[in-house]
């Protein structure tokens, strides 16, 4: 059972964590080109990934609040095609070769 430590805002926290290989020669190289410590390097990449997550949490609810408040059949569908984009990516819609 993990242990579950109440952190509170504002104050650092000291946490061991295990990464593989290859995604430790990646940060070690963002810490060597950005001049940071490896442990500066891995917190500067977890808030960009945090951020990042959130930004696309935020852009999937808002496309489905258009596709659930558009009305017109054309709207409706190209709202869907969003909806689709933002949940699978956007590579997720092929187009149609046969019209």
């Amino acid at each position: 059972m993990a242990n579950r430590v109440k952190i509170s805002s504002g104050r650092a926290v000291r946490q061991s964590i295990t990464i593989p290989g290859p995604l430790a020669a990646e940060v070690r190289r963002v810490a060597k080109e950005r001049h940071l410590t490896i442990s500066r390097a891995v917190v500067a990449l977890a808030e960009r990934g945090i951020r990042a997550d959130r930004e696309a949490h935020d852009n999937l609810k808002a496309t489905y609040r258009r596709f659930m408040k558009v009305q017109d059949p054309a709207s409706k569908e190209e709202a869907g095609k969003d909806l689709i984009r933002a949940i699978f990516g956007t590579e997720a819609i092929a187009e149609d070769q046969i019209r």
